[in-house]
């Protein structure tokens, strides 16, 4: 088996790392023998933390994560296909997370698309662990932007980061 094949490449924006992703993250690394986790950066798309944050929280909850599974863990950006991240990352499987039937039905019509543009590259799908089931980081960004607790959703440095980024400014 060739280096390529032992490869993934987990894409998504990471914002924030939750522990789904972590989930999804556990799961691969026992699968491959080098995990890609690709942040997005789509100028449709305004995260609240900046590419540098999302880089340091992912290399900081997924790196111990990924070496416990056997794998190396490499942090890549991309702002153009999966497919075309993948390819240039070496990696042969695109992991993809699910939570639901309707995570599937997008996934998919995802997979489906990227099977047609780049036959070579593989979609796996992992299923969410029941704890992480119903964790989105939309849902944490909103829970996290009106005040409220979202250390059951997310890793504690993750959390952290999110009551700082949320704090409410002093006003006199």
């Amino acid at each position: 088996m060739t280096d390529a094949a032992r490869t993934a490449l987990y894409p998504g924006t990471f914002d924030p790392v939750t522990n789904g992703h972590l989930d999804v993250v556990r799961h691969a690394a026992r699968l491959v023998d080098r995990l890609v986790v690709a942040i997005g950066v789509h100028a449709t798309k305004a995260p609240i933390f900046t590419v540098a944050e999302r880089e340091e929280m992912i290399r900081t909850v997924c790196g111990p994560v990924v070496e416990a599974g056997g794998a190396t863990l490499d942090i890549a950006t991309f702002d153009d296909l999966a497919v075309a991240a993948a390819r240039r990352h070496g990696a042969r499987v695109i992991v993809r997370g699910l939570r639901d039937g309707t995570d599937l039905d997008y996934e998919m019509q995802l997979a489906a698309m990227n099977e047609t543009m780049a036959p070579d590259i593989q979609t796996v799908f992992l299923p969410a662990s029941p704890a992480v089931r119903p964790i989105t980081a939309t849902l944490v960004r909103q829970i996290a932007g009106m005040g409220g607790d979202v250390s059951p959703f997310v890793p504690s440095e993750v959390a952290q980061r999110l009551r700082t980024k949320f704090r409410p400014s002093s006003s006199t």
